[in-house]
């Protein structure tokens, strides 16, 4: 697992967020989106994946979209990015895009080391995902949902059920008290996914 890091590292706020090489083209942009908006210092760790659709999912299942199955690795994933949330004395947010959101909801359900969750267009669509949620309540009190308006128009499926997963997520999170709020962005999931993270990151920071 690769390390990048941005900021002030001796911060008392500490961003995680797992990436994979698409992410790092524009992790930069995202970091300085974050600067300028807050006054708060803080740091951001990115650890980068091997397997994306191995390494952050929380259990097995065949590949929805293109080959690759779903290992179900993330208890091992996250035993690894605990070792960066060692110090007690910081605030530790997670946070990412795509599956690393999904991998940021999940991870916060079993330590509570997170403040926050910033899960940018989350792959909430995951089979059985919102039912394990409902079963293991998360332990941040402050979570970020978003998603594109273009995100649920899709052919395949399963990944067309994500609108009404994700409107399923927020108001469970809410039934649960936890401060939670769900932003819709404009297009697809591709779009501005540096972005939506960053805006993530920021109204966690907030809470």
């Amino acid at each position: 697992m690769d390390v990048f890091e941005y900021g002030n590292l001796s911060a008392s706020i500490v961003l995680i967020q797992m990436v994979d090489d698409h992410d790092l083209a524009s992790l930069e942009k995202e970091f300085a989106f974050i600067r300028e908006n807050t006054r708060e210092e803080f740091r951001l760790i990115a650890l980068k994946v091997d397997h994306w659709n191995s390494d952050l999912s929380p259990w097995s299942l065949p590949a929805v979209y293109g080959k690759e199955d779903f290992g179900g690795k993330a208890a091992d994933t996250l035993s690894r990015v605990l070792g960066y949330c060692a110090d007690q004395s910081k605030t530790y947010y997670i946070g990412g895009y795509s599956l690393a959101g999904l991998f940021a909801l999940w991870a916060a359900c079993q330590v509570s080391i997170f403040k926050g969750v910033a899960a940018a267009s989350p792959s909430v669509w995951f089979p059985g995902f919102v039912e394990y949620m409902r079963e293991h309540e998360i332990h941040s009190n402050a979570v970020y949902l978003s998603l594109g308006d273009k995100e649920e128009k899709t052919r395949n499926p399963v990944m067309a059920a994500i609108g009404e997963k994700i409107r399923e997520t927020h108001d469970l999170l809410r039934e649960q008290s936890k401060n939670c709020v769900l932003e819709w962005n404009p297009g697809n999931h591709f779009r501005e996914a540096d972005r939506r993270t960053a805006k993530a990151f920021l109204w966690v920071m907030k809470q």
